[in-house]
């Protein structure tokens, strides 16, 4: 039997610690390390042999002493080292373990799904001592099952298959979930999900799911909707080949809105959980809605289809009217909705509207305390009339070019009445390489809302 190697310590470094390190170190890998060059930049690994050549130590930058440590100093580590076992060489506590041990949780993601041969797992490291690590884990299972969702293709993921991951997560948790399926949409009156997903040979539907940790408690109820258009071809207004590209993360609000749902009732929090995912596929056949119709909505406001690529806001202004009707005190929608949202802020920014500037103000807080941003813009009412029709109660694009994100905010807006409301605009998608951050699926907002809302509510003991 060959015995398994051993661990390895594993050092990080901010560039002011390095000349205290070098102290600690014997003359062989002091020379090593100057001779190197190392300076302990932001995600520099270097590795320290012993003198047969194997790994003894590996030190891993961070770069200057700049903020706080987040996640996103150690998230590439996992790539970055061998496949060996590391543990940490110094011993953290407080916020900036947590940190440390999400991220190189986080960093340990891969889809190979579609790999024949899987992709080569990076390092193990072990997180630092004495943290719980179970509110980790959670974290982690609920951003990975909204990653695995947004990086799925849509010929593998449909709104059957998305309804089906609601149901998965609901069983689990002991909620229950109900769905509208096809014409049943007609007869439960939510028209502007049928309209926009009667094209698809995959049926439109409306998935709802319902969770309290104690019924015999009066909790307070919030809901959760998001936008889930598995596939946007942009309907009629076809959209161009570069513009369909990524257009299987479409329903990456819906993974969100999936994925914090999961956390809040993995961690039971002291809520009364409405999730609703509106699950479409806007296609174009010859019974596709088309510009210039005019569709009913649940709300009873009628809607003129200035563009059939408009679409998310259509399908989630019947999910927010049934919301609203359930009277919550607060409701989220998440949705990837805009292109000018990206245009002003880029892909790594979501943006933050709402009709509470105290709620919003305190979910960018909390983004800001977990390292997951977020920036609030402004709901300005001045641009509301532009949204009008000379046949319809409203428009589902305004007249001008200009301010789509605040448009497509204030069409929402339409829909909710008393409740607290926070819309979230975002990309849901790496559309570069950063370390720990492969390209491809994000799941942007969850961790800042559930810190919001872990604060707000607490959990049940």
């Amino acid at each position: 039997m060959i015995d398994a190697p051993a661990s390895v310590p594993l050092w990080l470094l901010h560039d002011d610690e390095l000349d205290a390190f070098h102290a600690t170190q014997d003359e062989r890998s002091a020379t090593f390390l100057a001779e190197q060059g190392f300076k302990a930049e932001r995600h520099r690994v270097l590795l320290i042999p012993d003198a047969r050549g194997a790994i003894a130590a590996a030190v891993a930058g961070l770069g200057k002493r700049h903020g706080e440590l987040s996640l996103w100093h150690v998230a590439g580590l996992p790539e970055r080292l061998p496949a060996r076992r590391f543990h940490l060489a110094q011993r953290f506590s407080g916020a900036q373990a947590e940190q440390i041990a999400l991220g190189l949780a986080y960093g340990t993601y891969r889809f190979d799904r579609y790999r024949q041969g899987k992709a080569e797992r990076g390092a193990t490291i072990e997180p630092p001592a004495g943290i719980d690590v179970q509110p980790i884990t959670r974290l982690i299972e609920a951003l990975t099952l909204a990653r695995n969702l947004i990086n799925t293709p849509a010929s593998d993921l449909g709104p059957e298959e998305l309804a089906a991951a609601v149901r998965a997560v609901g069983e689990r948790h002991g909620a229950r979930v109900r769905e509208w399926v096809g014409e049943e949409l007609l007869t439960a009156h939510f028209p502007a999900i049928h309209a926009v997903g009667r094209a698809s040979v995959r049926p439109p539907r409306l998935i709802e799911l319902r969770h309290s940790p104690a019924p015999e408690q009066n909790l307070p109820r919030i809901a959760l909707v998001g936008k889930g258009v598995c596939f946007d071809s942009g309907g009629l207004d076809l959209k161009t080949s570069a513009g369909m590209a990524l257009m299987k993360k479409d329903m990456g609000g819906a993974a969100v809105a999936l994925a914090l749902a999961q956390l809040i009732m993995a961690s039971r929090l002291r809520v009364e959980l409405l999730l609703l995912v509106p699950a479409v596929e806007n296609a174009v056949a010859g019974n596709a809605y088309r510009p210039g119709d005019v569709l009913a909505t649940r709300k009873g406001l009628t809607v003129e289809v200035g563009n059939t690529d408009a679409e998310g806001r259509l399908v989630l202004a019947d999910a927010l009217a049934l919301a609203d009707a359930e009277h919550p005190e607060l409701i989220i929608d998440f949705a990837t909705l805009t292109g000018a949202a990206r245009v002003a802020l880029g892909p790594e920014l979501p943006a933050v509207f709402g009709s509470d500037e105290h709620v919003v103000g305190e979910i960018v807080r909390a983004g800001v305390l977990v390292h997951d941003p977020l920036w609030p813009m402004p709901l300005w009412m001045g641009y509301d009339d532009e949204l009008g029709s000379k046949i319809a109660d409203l428009n589902n694009v305004a007249s001008s070019g200009l301010a789509g994100a605040i448009f497509g905010a204030l069409f929402l807006r339409r829909f909710v009445g008393g409740a607290a409301w926070v819309h979230f605009d975002l990309f849901a998608w790496n559309s570069k390489e950063r370390p720990g951050r492969p390209v491809g699926a994000e799941a942007q907002g969850v961790r800042a809302v559930y810190r919001y809302l872990l604060e707000r509510y607490g959990t049940l003991t």
